[in-house]
């Protein structure tokens, strides 16, 4: 007697990783911006790629699978099948590149989550909930987690540990320690106007 089972499908989400920014030399390498502390796991041949481009790309819809990547002066280029020259590796600048990550998955670091661990995350400052992750804003000097507040709307926090020093993804909540006036409004330190006669 056999019998059948249905695999549970595992749960998974999309991970940024990196963006190409331009074409380097004439065989097709492109130099790649990365997002991740872990190119030797995420850039590994035949990794593949889900683009992120405008609708009207004809990259749109479309996936990358790396040959190889290569290291010139500290600067990461990648080189993917079917891109083999200057041209076609022109026509992918600026796409960002995503892979498929299980959701359960951890990073592997201390003090490090990916961007779907934090979205949702209740936010405590001294113990009072103020708001909810609602994403993680990746910019060149720092990153910023987009707060949703009932009281100020959307407010943007520094995401360092001197402003955030705790995240607790089991309890779901993270800890802020934010400047005055970042979640409340400014007091009126003007001063009264007199009223003379």
């Amino acid at each position: 007697m056999s019998t059948w089972s249905t695999p549970i499908p595992r749960e998974t989400t999309q991970l940024r990783v990196g963006r190409i920014t331009k074409a380097h030399g004439l065989k097709g390498g492109i130099k790649l911006e990365l997002y991740t502390d872990d190119p030797d796991r995420r850039f590994t041949p035949g990794a593949t790629f889900t683009l992120q481009v405008p609708d009207d790309s004809p990259w749109s819809g479309k996936t990358l699978e790396l040959d190889e990547l290569r290291w010139y002066n500290g600067h990461p280029v990648a080189f993917f099948a079917g891109i083999d020259d200057r041209t076609a590796a022109e026509s992918l600048a600026r796409i960002i590149l995503w892979v498929e990550q299980d959701a359960d998955a951890v990073t592997g670091e201390d003090d490090a989550w990916y961007d779907h661990q934090l979205v949702g995350l209740r936010v405590l400052r001294d113990g009072v909930e103020v708001g909810t992750v609602a994403r993680v804003d990746h910019l060149p000097a720092q990153d910023l987690l987009a707060i949703d507040t009932p009281s100020r709307g959307e407010v943007l926090v520094p995401f360092v540990s001197a402003i955030v020093p705790a995240v607790d993804i089991a309890a779901g909540t993270v800890t802020v320690t934010p400047p005055q006036g970042l979640f409340e409004d400014p007091e009126d330190t003007s001063r009264p106007e007199t009223v003379t006669d």
